[in-house]
């Protein structure tokens, strides 16, 4: 069993920056990938960046690219995500997840999540 914790979020002008972080305790968390997701108000969460679980590979939603960096510190088992540039369409509750098998594919095939953390970007 993986728990995760996320924090970091908040509220920062567009053009800004927040830095999240995804804190793991239990066992397996550095043997898998972790995606971080989003869910903005009335919307379905979606995907928004994930990483393999030696850091050599990442993938990117076409929204944040070249704004959002994912990142990796297995010895603190921690994930990290890197937001730049950012803008009020950015706003949303962000999750980061892991999984507890081998899938195919970073996008999707999460099994366990974080509470989330509140991002608020104003214009």
């Amino acid at each position: 069993q993986v728990q995760l914790v996320e924090s970091g979020g908040g509220l920062v002008q567009a053009g800004g920056s927040l830095r999240l972080s995804c804190a793991a305790s239990g066992r397996g968390f550095t043997n898998y990938p972790v995606g971080w997701f989003r869910q903005a108000p009335g919307k379905e969460r979606g995907f928004v960046a994930a990483i393999t679980y030696s850091g050599s590979g990442m993938d990117y939603a076409d929204s944040v690219k070249g704004r959002f960096t994912i990142s990796r510190d297995n010895a603190k088992n921690t994930v990290y995500l890197q937001m730049n540039s950012l803008k009020p369409e950015d706003t949303a509750v962000y999750y980061c997840a892991n999984r507890k098998t081998i899938r195919a594919g970073l996008r999707a095939g999460y099994d366990y999540w974080g509470q989330g953390t509140q991002v608020t970007v104003s214009s």
